[in-house]
């Protein structure tokens, strides 16, 4: 099902709308309490869940009065600060609890900022239960986009990532017919530039220090291996319907026009905004609407040249095998992104280097026997065996 929607056929949203913010202790769920804090006749935050983070969860439901609240991991169960949650909101506990959450009549709205894999079942029950689903977590559709898309209804899914609510903004009202090329933007990350000498040498404290975003620390590194930009080719080839060679990666290192569309008369849109994650948040939650402003404006007298370059995928072979691994399909996206997901943490935590992120991902895909997605439990399993195997090519490079 295609999200190209009219502003007529937007999802009808209630005043004030409740909402639910999956991942709420993450960089896009504080921004989204944010956005939330700052429109609060308008939004409702009756629920709230984190991975493990019980404090963050109890002083924010106390804020915003939540009615329900989260925590995936059921190790937390005794956790001492869950005797600081309000006593209006009701604590549950697991990966069920999250998917129950979501079909809740109390619930109007989810923004999933969960990062990785782990928020395929939440969405999934999302977009079966009617919920407006405001949607951060990219992986989920890298991998399961087959089985996601088909179940979305015009306007009901509003992603949020900034280049892809940009080409959101930049298709509503058009027809599909119409579009040529998506030209998706990307800052190069801090290695823009370096050839693979060099960046065999970069570390972890290096990786994390981006030069326009403030974002967390799993998808810092993936755009710093340019893995975050293969994942939103990937993303957006689901999203707007579009083979994956119709979607152009942009170096743009201001990461002030957030991407274009080019359409079959050789106009070409652009969305541009400050590099402030609240605007795309707040666009999600808002449409058809917009609503003042959550962060400083630019003044475009100001503002430096722009300018725009090539994506180096030689250097860069992150981007070259999600490219890949969208074009075989199927369910290679899925052991593409396991194999990523456990890399990126290795590297995190000092087990590999920046380029052993790359070949622990060509590894994985090389010796996968692609299949077509068929169901969750499917991909669920895929991806467990996947990151053994990674995690078996990573222990084989160190000994």
């Amino acid at each position: 099902m295609s999200i190209f929607v009219n502003e007529g056929e937007a999802h009808k949203r209630p005043n004030p709308q409740r909402v639910a913010i999956l991942g709420a202790s993450g960089s896009i769920g504080s921004q989204t309490l944010d956005v939330c804090r700052q429109h609060a006749d308008r939004l409702d935050v009756v629920a709230i869940t984190v991975y493990d983070s019980v404090s963050f969860a109890a002083k924010a439901a106390r804020e915003f009065g939540c009615r329900h609240v989260v925590i995936a991991n059921e190790a937390r169960r005794n956790d001492p600060a869950l005797a600081d949650m309000p006593e209006q909101a009701e604590v549950t506990f697991g990966p069920e609890a999250l998917e129950e959450l979501v079909r809740s009549d109390d619930v109007d709205s989810v923004v999933s900022a969960v990062v990785g894999f782990a928020g395929i079942r939440a969405g999934y029950a999302a977009l079966k239960a009617g919920k407006a689903l405001m949607y951060a977590n990219k992986e989920s559709l890298v991998v399961g986009g087959d089985l996601l898309m088909p179940l979305v209804k015009p306007g009901q899914l509003i992603p949020v990532d900034s280049e892809h609510s940009a080409i959101y903004q930049c298709l509503v009202g058009e027809h599909r017919s119409d579009l040529y090329r998506i030209w998706l933007t990307c800052s190069g990350g801090p290695f823009y530039g370096m050839g693979r000498e060099e960046l065999s040498h970069v570390t972890a404290a290096m990786a994390l220090k981006h030069p326009t975003w403030s974002m967390g620390s799993k998808i810092t590194i993936d755009s710093a291996t340019l893995m975050n930009k293969g994942l939103e080719v990937l993303e957006a080839h689901h999203l707007f319907e579009v083979p994956v060679d119709q979607v152009n990666v942009l170096v743009h290192p201001q990461s002030m026009v957030h991407s274009m569309v080019e359409f079959s008369d050789g106009v070409v849109k652009a969305q541009l905004g400050p590099s402030d994650m609240r605007i795309p948040i707040q666009y999600a939650l808002s449409f058809p609407e917009r609503w003042e402003t959550p962060c400083e404006r630019v003044d475009y007298r100001d503002v430096c040249d722009f300018s725009f370059g090539h994506a180096d995928e030689e250097a860069f072979g992150c981007l070259r095998l999600a490219k890949e691994a969208g074009r075989t399909g199927g369910t290679m996206p899925c052991v593409m992104n396991a194999a990523n997901e456990v890399a990126n943490l290795a590297f995190r935590q000092g087990r590999c280097g920046f380029l052993d992120i790359e070949a622990t991902v060509e590894a994985v895909m090389g010796v996968h026997d692609v299949a077509p997605v068929e169901s969750l439990a499917q991909l669920e399993e895929l991806d467990s065996k996947a990151r053994d195997a990674a995690r078996a090519y990573l222990e084989g490079i160190a000994s």
